[in-house]
């Protein structure tokens, strides 16, 4: 069992569940500000923490990525701090703010992708201190109890009251809004994925159910179900609220389950990006590395050096005897040096063909 189990990367998940607990625990004041009604989203938070945490921490743990991820904390501390600071804030407005790495692919594609990155952060910074007890909005007794008075919102955070607002102000609607903005920003985002993979040939052949097609399906279908509850609230006077609250608590559960194992791991993983390119960046200031066959540059030596490291640590041997490295050579040089040596092969067997 417990070679199955990567017992770091569970002790590590193990605590991080435990803190998300006690900040439970604190922010709501002992549970005092904690809707109950929320337990099963708290239930499946914390899974999705744990399930993310122990996956960092695994895929962490792979030589390749902690090559880059101890090569990149050494790059960003070292002499050169202030340069490589400034690289990753413009780094990560570029590609993770903006996200310019999926505009390159297309327009269309680029304002459907950050239409559910907006959907979607903007919804997670609102559901989940709500669900931890951190965030709850309390009326205020003497607007409530005379009929005359616009009702009067008090917004507590940890305890604490940030602000007052009427329920019909432009605050109000803001603050009580905000997530059906978000469901329909993600709708449009995911909607057009989805027709994209169910139409396009190329992404037919190569994409999964679980991997592809269910990923966009939850999403739509927990932002369908968010607005549900909204349309039943103003139109429907409550008449299908138990049934859209459940079917809404079914969706996003499922989503936060799925987190950890499906594609929205990715958004995990793609702050790590960052340090790929000041590895990258670190590499072409200290040159390039050679090809022994073609003659051209094809990859940063500070890469091919770590590279023969690693292959060398997980046990490839991949020098020759005169300690000559496969890898000196680019994927160019490789092919022509193999179709060199079929050539030499059939002219010893004195045959080209059959």
């Amino acid at each position: 069992m417990l070679k199955i189990i990567n017992l770091k990367a569970f002790i590590v998940a193990v605590i991080a569940t435990i803190l998300t607990l006690l900040l439970v625990l604190i922010g709501s004041r002992s549970l005092q500000n904690f809707d109950a009604a929320l337990v099963a989203y708290l239930f499946g938070t914390l899974f999705a923490i744990f399930g993310i945490v122990y996956r960092y921490m695994v895929w962490i743990q792979r030589p390749p990525t902690q090559l880059y991820f101890k090569s990149s904390i050494r790059i960003l501390f070292s002499k050169e701090f202030v340069y490589y600071l400034l690289y990753v804030i413009k780094d990560f407005f570029k590609n993770i703010v903006f996200q310019n790495f999926i505009f390159k692919r297309g327009k269309k594609r680029g304002l459907a992708h950050i239409a559910m990155a907006i959907g979607c952060t903007i919804a997670f910074a609102i559901t989940f201190p709500l669900t931890f007890g951190w965030i709850h909005f309390s009326l205020d007794p003497a607007s409530g109890l005379d009929p005359l008075l616009e009702p009067i919102y008090t917004a507590h955070f940890f305890g604490f009251d940030v602000m007052h607002f009427p329920v019909k102000s432009v605050v109000g609607f803001l603050t009580f809004g905000a997530l059906n903005w978000c469901s329909l920003l993600v709708i449009i985002g995911a909607s057009y994925f989805l027709q994209k993979r169910l139409k396009d040939p190329g992404l037919i052949a190569t994409q999964t159910f679980e991997g592809d097609i269910l990923p966009l399906l939850l999403l739509i279908l927990v932002s369908l179900t968010g607005l549900g509850l909204t349309l039943d609230y103003e139109f429907m006077k409550g008449q299908t609220y138990e049934f859209m609250a459940v079917t809404h608590a079914f969706f996003v559960i499922v989503f936060l389950v799925w987190m950890p194992f499906g594609k929205f791991f990715h958004i995990i993983q793609r702050p790590a990006q960052i340090g790929a390119h000041i590895y990258k960046e670190v590499g072409k200031k200290r040159g390039m590395q050679i090809c022994k066959h073609t003659g051209k540059e094809y990859a940063p030596q500070l890469h091919i050096s770590d590279l023969k490291k690693l292959t060398r640590q997980l046990g490839f041997r991949l020098e020759s005897e005169n300690g000559q490295s496969l890898l000196d050579y680019s994927p160019e040089g490789k092919r022509d040096l193999l179709a060199m040596a079929h050539l030499k092969a059939r002219q010893e067997s004195g045959t080209f063909f059959g």
